[in-house]
């Protein structure tokens, strides 16, 4: 999958009508967060079920969504995927995860994390391997959701999941690098706080250390939000960690890093 190289709109009403419809038919990706907002989820999820002859999964899966106390893309995104989860198992359905999986649309690959997150039957090993084609997602969208879908097994076998993320510093690819420290910082966006890490962020420098003076900012953000994260419970040790590290890792990338992680301690 490629980098979507199409300019989106500043604000919703700009959207063109045509690349609303196509964006609503999973005919294109979206090119940035307005368009994200824009989509109708639930045409979508019409359109990609009749094009896939699966329309009778529609009806029980807008009752999920009417039946959210409160509907936001994130939330009906979750109902969506776990909808479908439980439908394609009750049909016996072993092709709608491949569909959905390698589809057009960002935000029906995003669906498709959920399947895999709300999985009870995967280890956290098998979950975090089915995972991570979509932590290397070239669409921003389908990164953030994915360790979303993933984050609550993440918190339920934090050392374990520590453990494997450990080696994922080590990939080639920044996505996948950035995937480790961002699925797993104590307090996090639109997510439960891992109180673990938030009382014990010692736990998480098996990540961090490796990612000190990554080469990518995508990662360097990060690594210094999960640094600053950790700082609003345990402030010493982020100062500590901090100076350690400008002394043994004096680059760029590194001050980078220590300067985001202390951004709320030095105001």
């Amino acid at each position: 999958m490629t980098e979507i190289k199409r300019k989106g709109s500043r604000s919703t009403k700009d959207i063109p009508v045509d690349i609303l419809d196509k964006l609503n038919k999973g005919e294109i990706e979206t090119a940035n967060l307005v368009e994200w907002l824009a989509i109708d989820q639930k045409l979508l999820l019409k359109n990609v079920l009749h094009q896939t002859n699966r329309s009778k999964y529609l009806e029980p899966i807008i009752t999920n969504i009417e039946a959210l106390k409160k509907q936001t893309v994130n939330t009906i995104n979750e109902t969506i995927g776990t909808s479908l989860f439980r439908l394609a198992k009750l049909e016996n359905d072993s092709e709608l995860f491949t569909i959905i999986s390698a589809h057009k649309s960002d935000l029906v690959r995003c669906w498709a994390t959920y399947t895999i997150g709300k999985n009870a039957e995967l280890s956290i090993s098998e979950m975090l391997d089915q995972i991570q084609p979509f932590a290397a997602d070239k669409h921003f969208g389908v990164r953030e959701i994915c360790w979303l879908a993933v984050r609550p097994s993440i918190a339920k076998n934090l050392n374990e999941s520590l453990t494997i993320l450990s080696e994922w510093t080590k990939h080639s690819d920044e996505n996948i690098r950035r995937f480790a420290s961002e699925a797993t910082r104590p307090r996090g966006v639109w997510c439960e706080h891992l109180e673990i890490l938030k009382q014990n962020p010692e736990l998480g420098l098996i990540i961090l250390e490796p990612l000190k003076s990554d080469n990518a900012k995508y990662v360097q953000d990060s690594v210094g939000n999960w640094l600053n994260d950790a700082s609003k419970s345990d402030p010493d040790f982020v100062i500590e960690i901090c100076k350690k590290w400008k002394e043994i890792s004096p680059t760029k990338q590194t001050t980078y890093i220590v300067k985001k992680a202390l951004r709320t301690i030095e105001k």
